[in-house]
């Protein structure tokens, strides 16, 4: 798919004009809340706040931090397992998330949290957080095209995938007022459709170039491990991130942990029956041990119970292992998506399974079971919808998972046809998963004999 134009935008001058702009905006719109201003002090009086420890940074800086942890670090390793792409799995994941978490900071902002007064974005540490999940789901996307695209385009990709990411949000919170605090809707099952949409657009007929360099050698999965086991562990920080302080947050943790480790346990006993020598496969272990955290997210705040966390974490592992197995080739060969790291296996099945599960545990919700403010604390039914049975919000959040999913679909159609546009510098089918044209081989540009042996990898 190589192109024949004139025309190239080059990555610098979509940097340094894209943060030009981003200083203009954030100067015009942003400002510091309540929290974190210099008028803390006085907002303390005037609430009759004794403490500073009251102060919502001390609640969410933790998991933030997981969090943050997770977007660049668990993401980015977990894309270093090409034998040749892992400077570019890790390198361009830290460059569209640090492009991406300023775009989220406007978007949500405007869409969440304008002041009608002053019409100034306030921000703190919780809209760190909800910009580091916007961030995560055009990571995601970035795994459907993972080697075949250029920086730029992912760049494109991401502008336009938080900006669907904010709208989107908007009509699942505030609209529908669909509860999804660990974002199995609105983070994954969005992200992993609008990728791989992406991905059937930009479709490489002549991929088989380059096919030599689509598999892994032992260091690269190796590194990938390394990003595996940090979403693993910080998982339940992600799903109870901003979840509501106390049992909310409590019960989310428990949830996700127990799922993490029901999917752990069922992906090695999958992977194993599935090869004839009875070994395990890598792809599996780095990619669907993780399923459970995924299908979590929408019910990790409701009374699913802890058996029912584990039901959640084995049905997602057998759905996700399989999905590597039959799903993935089948997705190349007869539907023509080319799923470099296996996004539909480990975001979109899962973050569809957390939606159904979501639907199900709110509208079987009971007083017996939460109490009666228990019930309306856990949905917040309140003012608006303080009318709305459980029923109706089962209702809701069935009908916020079909939002996520048109929202990738339409919304990864249109961009795909954009990023097609031959002025992205996009590579060739024969230079795809060797970020060798993007990024300078420092460590062996004065050996030219180690050169030739790592192009013979």
């Amino acid at each position: 798919m190589a192109k024949n134009t004139n025309i190239r935008i080059s990555l610098p001058a979509v940097c340094f004009v894209w943060q030009i702009a981003m200083i203009i905006l954030f100067g015009v719109f942003i400002r510091y809340d309540e929290e974190s201003d210099t008028h803390w002090i006085e907002h303390r009086r005037k609430k009759n706040i004794s403490t500073n420890l009251e102060n919502d940074f001390y609640y969410r800086y933790p998991s933030f931090q997981d969090v943050h942890v997770m977007i660049f670090v668990g993401f980015g390793f977990l894309m270093t397992f090409l034998k040749r792409y892992s400077f570019g799995g890790v390198g361009f994941n830290f460059l569209i998330a640090a492009f991406g978490i300023q775009w989220a900071l406007l978007m949500q902002g405007w869409f969440h949290h304008l002041d009608e007064h002053d019409w100034k974005i306030k921000i703190g540490v919780e809209n760190l957080i909800n910009a580091d999940f916007c961030v995560a789901s055009c990571l995601i996307a970035y795994g459907a095209c993972l080697g075949k695209v250029s920086p730029v385009q992912l760049m494109v990709l991401t502008l336009f995938g938080v900006t669907l990411f904010a709208v989107e949000e908007y009509i699942i919170l505030e609209l529908l007022h669909a509860k999804d605090a660990g974002g199995s809707m609105v983070i994954h099952t969005f992200g992993a459709y609008y990728g791989l949409t992406i991905s059937w657009v930009l479709y490489r007929p002549l991929l088989s170039q380059s096919k030599h360099l689509q598999g892994s050698v032992y260091h690269s999965d190796v590194f990938a491990m390394i990003g595996t086991l940090f979403l693993w562990m910080y998982w339940p920080s992600f799903n109870s991130a901003i979840a509501d302080h106390g049992d909310g947050q409590h019960r989310a943790v428990i949830n996700t942990y127990l799922a993490l480790a029901s999917s752990v346990l069922t992906t090695f006993a999958i992977s194993s029956i599935s090869q004839n020598n009875g070994k395990l496969d890598m792809v599996h272990i780095q990619n669907a041990t993780l399923a459970g955290g995924v299908a979590m997210g929408t019910a990790s705040e409701f009374m699913i119970t802890p058996y029912g966390s584990l039901i959640v974490g084995f049905c997602s592992g057998i759905v996700s292992t399989f999905g590597y197995l039959f799903l993935t080739p089948f997705m190349e060969k007869t539907l023509k998506i080319q799923d470099t790291c296996g996004i539909h296996n480990l975001h979109a099945m899962p973050g569809v399974i957390g939606g159904i599960v979501g639907a199900i545990t709110a509208a079987s919700a009971s007083e017996s079971v939460y109490g009666q403010e228990g019930l309306i604390n856990t949905f917040d039914f309140k003012d608006a919808v303080a009318n709305r049975t459980v029923n109706i919000q089962g209702g809701y959040q069935a009908a916020a998972l079909f939002v996520a999913i048109a929202f990738g679909l339409v919304g990864g159609a249109l961009v795909g046809g954009i990023l097609k546009l031959p002025i992205w510098g996009d590579p060739a089918d024969v230079n795809c998963f060797d970020d060798d044209i993007f990024i300078v081989l420092s460590f062996c540009i004065n050996n030219v004999s180690t050169i030739k042996k790592w192009k013979k990898i």
